[in-house]
């Protein structure tokens, strides 16, 4: 059995205890960027969060996860389940990786496979058997805005992004009989610690300023600014509550405008 241990919760300790009222939401990468935000939010709005992650974070209860490895996640899943039934899933861990086709090796395909959509295969199958129990349940795939158009030199990632979303569909299908919705978030820009190292990556081997490169992102979009990471928080809390209730099999596009050029 995987051990844990609480890191740091705005909720008080008698949301810690299971119960009817206290809803469980478990968030896979909630230790930076926006699976961080979607903990934050969601501890402060009442619900007990679990997060996997191969790295503590400020929010939620902690659980070390390897979401490469299928039986950890399993193993993980399992336990927090066997306690109570699960409400959501928030599949968000992932990661960047900017190339085209020819420049993308085999092992690099399979490292962004393996955490991108082999990581999300694993956290939803598990937490179906929970889910379909209770007849409820609501889970939310972090997909992109590259699930739905093409960018340059981003071969596998954007492969990797058009999975999540199509596993959202199908899960959303296939699961509507008991009450379960599933959905894809698609962020676009989003200013985030993997969005700076992104910039970073490719100023260092272009020599480009940084600040500018970040400004000409910012142009890019209808809006002229990058996303936050809050602002994505709370289409999450929205998706996972009951006033989304007729929502499932959707793709959530929250780009700025940037898909609608």
């Amino acid at each position: 059995m995987t051990l844990s241990h609480s890191v740091k919760s705005t909720t008080n300790p008698e949301q810690n205890i299971a119960s009817p009222k206290t809803r469980r939401c478990i968030v896979t990468g909630a230790s930076s960027g926006i699976g961080l935000a979607i903990a934050k939010l969601f501890s402060e709005s009442g619900y007990r969060v679990f997060n996997l992650d191969i790295k503590p974070g400020e929010y939620g209860e902690f659980h070390p996860c390897d979401l490469t490895n299928f039986a950890e996640v399993e193993q993980v899943i399992a336990d927090i389940c066997q306690q109570s039934p699960v409400d959501c899933l928030v599949s968000n861990a992932g990661m960047h990786f900017s190339a085209n086709i020819e420049q993308t090796s085999e092992q690099d395909f399979d490292r962004v496979f393996d955490l991108n959509v082999k990581g999300a295969f694993a956290a939803v199958k598990s937490v179906l058997p929970s889910m379909k129990a209770q007849q409820a349940g609501s889970i939310i795939i972090i997909a992109s805005d590259q699930a739905l158009v093409a960018k340059r030199n981003s071969f596998v990632y954007n492969l990797s992004k058009a999975a999540l979303a199509s596993m959202a569909k199908t899960t959303a299908l296939d699961y509507a009989e008991y009450g379960i919705r599933a959905n894809a978030i698609c962020p676009g820009t989003i200013e985030t610690p993997l969005y700076h190292q992104a910039i970073d990556n490719y100023c260092q081997k272009s020599g480009a300023d940084k600040h500018q490169i970040h400004a000409e992102e910012a142009a890019l979009q209808p809006l002229n600014r990058l996303g936050q990471p809050e602002e994505v928080a709370e289409l999450a809390l929205f998706l996972a509550s009951d006033k989304s209730r007729f929502i499932t099999g959707s793709l959530q596009v929250i780009d700025g405008g940037y898909t609608a050029q």
